[in-house]
């Protein structure tokens, strides 16, 4: 298996299918072989019989049913059930157009041990957003280069790619189970030593983002200072 593509999904009935034929269509036109595992975070809609009438239609899809913790808690247990040598987190919205997977993978990228799709990098751009959402953005981003001492530009960003022989040990380590997850394990694979690369995506905003937006940035900037609490006490191997 060349490529897994991990969709953590919570209550995403009313575009799980769409994102998940996009997906499947492009895919379809590749030359490698591919899977695609939903890991569905507890919900309480329809969005696992969603995924299961796709199933019977497309055998590339997997559904992965968990009880309910977080965005963290779904997307490592989706990792970790994943085959591919390149595992590509996905946000459920499918606001990056997936033809930019190109950009993550060799030929055209995939050269660093994680792949990271930002906002901020060059050629990169935001269609969409309001502006009070891309200032929230911009502070969180910068509490992160003043607790971790990193110049990443977009640790949020729902899609990364992760070459999985040498990230795999960081994921035994990862505990977060809510949206800063992803700062724990770009934390892990720096302190690692692990290579880190940003490339510019096309993003368009949502409205139906499950980011509220005051109390997760406020639960998001206290979980950053108990992973460098963790770090500091010892807990991570």
């Amino acid at each position: 298996m060349f490529l897994s593509i991990i969709i953590p999904a919570y209550n995403e009935s009313k575009r799980i299918e769409h994102t998940l034929l996009e997906i499947t269509n492009y895919l379809d036109s590749c030359n490698f072989k591919s899977e695609i595992i939903v890991s569905d975070d507890g919900s309480t809609d329809d969005t696992s019989a969603i995924v299961t009438q796709l199933i019977e239609i497309n055998s590339m899809i997997r559904l992965l049913k968990l009880e309910h913790k977080g965005k963290g808690w779904a997307v490592r247990n989706g990792l970790t059930n994943a085959t591919g040598t390149y595992r590509f987190i996905c946000d459920a919205d499918l606001s990056m157009p997936i033809e930019h997977i190109e950009r993550f993978l060799p030929p055209k990228g995939g050269f660093s041990d994680i792949t990271i799709g930002s906002r901020e990098a060059p050629n990169a751009r935001r269609i969409g957003e309001p502006t009070i959402r891309h200032i929230m953005g911009r502070i969180y981003n910068n509490i992160i280069r003043v607790v971790f001492r990193n110049s990443i530009s977009d640790t949020q960003c729902g899609f990364k790619c992760f070459k999985w022989e040498k990230v795999e040990p960081i994921f035994r380590n990862q505990s977060i189970n809510g949206f800063a997850f992803d700062m724990e394990v770009l934390f892990l694979a720096q302190k690692s030593g692990l290579t880190i690369s940003e490339v510019g995506i096309d993003w368009h905003y949502n409205h139906l983002s499950k980011v509220r937006p005051i109390i997760d940035p406020l639960l998001m900037i206290w979980d950053l200072f108990k992973i460098r609490w963790r770090y500091l006490i010892g807990k991570y191997n």
